[in-house]
């Protein structure tokens, strides 16, 4: 049976947001990593650049298996081996190292993604079993630098920044962050105390924090315009590849 989706430039473009030739560069790389090879059964009966489509349409329209078999021509076994085969190498390339002496400014928040897996989820501020996802962006070209793991959603933002490797890859620049993230070492806003305002001066200084901070927000905004990160029914590692695919085929999207 054929497929109704190819790996031409009217679904590539609606399901990727993504010109046909940052495809070709999101395909170069995950042939680099190894995803055209068999993966140790029967041969692919889709090409490389179908299949990475069919892991896109996934994250994209959260769609079941069964569901996008027969867009695809090909079994629910078949995109079930395909997903769990390309999700991962879909994931970020490591974020270079700040120069030193350069001016840096990172953003990092979190934000809970409803999750069916309970062992990497918990019952959260919003009465479901979520996960905590925290990204660090780049203020300026507002790209994605690192996602953590995520980490259950009852978990405080600042101690899931602690546990995480992002205090590591954010070492050697500046990064802000919002009121949750006290105590970490972070450039937060100036807090109230109880009877006392805040200087004019620090009530300024909120408002531009404030104002920069919102690039994250934006950033998750656009991430969950991906309907992975509004209801995953990935087990294990599944967000966290979801995530970092999402976050590769955001800054393919958002460069240039």
């Amino acid at each position: 049976m054929g497929g109704v989706l190819r790996a031409e430039p009217v679904w590539v473009e609606t399901f990727t947001w993504l010109p046909m030739g940052r495809f070709e560069k999101l395909l170069r790389a995950v042939r680099e990593r190894g995803g055209n090879g068999p993966g140790g059964g029967r041969p692919w009966c889709l090409a490389l650049a179908e299949r990475v489509l069919l892991v896109s349409v996934y994250y994209r329209t959260n769609l079941t298996m069964r569901q996008l078999a027969p867009l695809f021509g090909c079994s629910p076994a078949t995109v079930c081996r395909v997903i769990q085969r390309l999700g991962p190498l879909l994931a970020l390339e490591p974020a270079p190292r700040p120069v030193p002496g350069t001016d840096r400014l990172w953003i990092v928040d979190g934000t809970v993604v409803p999750v069916r897996d309970r062992q990497v989820a918990d019952s959260s501020r919003n009465y479901r079993f979520s996960a905590n996802v925290q990204v660090i962006i780049d203020a300026d070209p507002r790209l994605v630098v690192a996602s953590a793991r995520p980490a259950p959603g009852i978990k405080a933002d600042a101690h899931v920044w602690r546990e995480s490797v992002l205090p590591d890859v954010a070492a050697g620049a500046t990064v802000i962050a919002d009121g949750a993230y006290l105590g970490t070492g972070l450039i937060v806003p100036h807090r109230r105390r109880a009877g006392r305002p805040l200087l004019r001066g620090k009530e300024e200084d909120n408002a531009e924090h404030q104002r920069v901070r919102a690039r994250v927000e934006h950033t998750f905004a656009r991430m969950k315009n991906w309907k992975i990160l509004r209801d995953c029914r990935q087990r294990g590692g599944g967000l966290h590849h979801a995530v970092q695919a999402v976050a590769t085929m955001h800054n393919l999207a958002m460069a240039g």
